[in-house]
């Protein structure tokens, strides 16, 4: 099962990842990160800043899980201008180190078997962050991926499209296919850490930790996986059974295992 850790707010789970993160970095400066998009974890990596004042990073290396295909690289919601502009700049982590998938026409037919070498490489990545959309995908690994999938091509759902319409002008301008980490790419890292907050979440949060384990989630994907942490605003755990159970097992954690 995994960890469910219920918090108030967004900022209170940003503040508990971030100590996870900060701490694996001080303990190896050389760390592999996975890096989500979206506005999920930006609190995250706002509670990171403060954390890692006089730490090294120079060396820390970072995977994107997606990004869209097709995109102008220069257009601000290109992923690898969201982790440049979100987490690399700010957390003052070397740009040559943080590597998206390469959402390029000219190489799409192979980029994936390039990331997964890439990853691979690196020695595989320590810490996971994961967000979950409204229809439970992780990455953009919509209803119906494999769990064995890789880094691959995805067409993504008009709810996925509708929901990410906020970052452009219009829902038109929502590239139609992106390249993802597959489900069997992000349950190889070590540690997952999933986090979700507001009520319309809540569907996807329970189907996912307590619902069976289906293709058609992609999030419970995670049930799979030895060492998952699943930090959750009251609101997005409100449809979970077996919350207070959650609470009572986290409330009563020995202190020295962390996140």
């Amino acid at each position: 099962m995994a960890e469910v850790v219920i918090v108030p707010d967004a900022q209170s789970a940003g503040d508990l990842v971030a100590d996870e993160i900060a701490s694996l970095i001080r303990a190896d400066p050389e760390v592999v990160l996975g890096l989500a998009t979206g506005s999920t974890p930006v609190p995250v990596y706002e509670a990171l800043r403060p954390r890692l004042r006089g730490v090294d990073v120079s060396r820390v290396r970072g995977f994107a899980l997606d990004e869209y295909v097709g995109i102008d690289p220069s257009h601000p919601q290109s992923y690898r201008n969201v982790i440049l502009r979100e987490v690399v700049e700010p957390l003052g982590l070397d740009p040559e180190r943080i590597r998206t998938p390469d959402g390029a026409l000219a190489t799409i037919e192979h980029a994936g078997a390039d990331y997964e070498r890439a990853i691979a490489a690196a020695g595989g990545i320590e810490l996971q962050i994961l967000g979950i959309g409204t229809d439970g995908h992780i990455g953009f690994n919509e209803p119906g991926s494999s769990f064995a999938s890789s880094t691959r091509v995805k067409t993504l759902t008009e709810q996925t499209r509708n929901d990410n319409a906020r970052f452009f002008d219009t829902v038109d301008q929502v590239p139609m296919h992106c390249i993802t980490q597959g489900l069997g790419t992000i349950l190889r890292a070590r540690h997952l850490v999933l986090l979700a907050f507001g009520e319309g979440k809540a569907a996807a949060v329970a189907g996912a930790l307590e619902g069976p384990v289906t293709a058609s989630l992609p999030g419970s994907a995670i049930q799979l996986h030895p060492r998952v942490s699943v930090v959750v605003d009251e609101s997005a755990a409100s449809q979970l059974r077996f919350a207070d159970y959650y609470r009572h097992t986290y409330a009563n954690k020995p202190a020295w295992q962390g996140l």
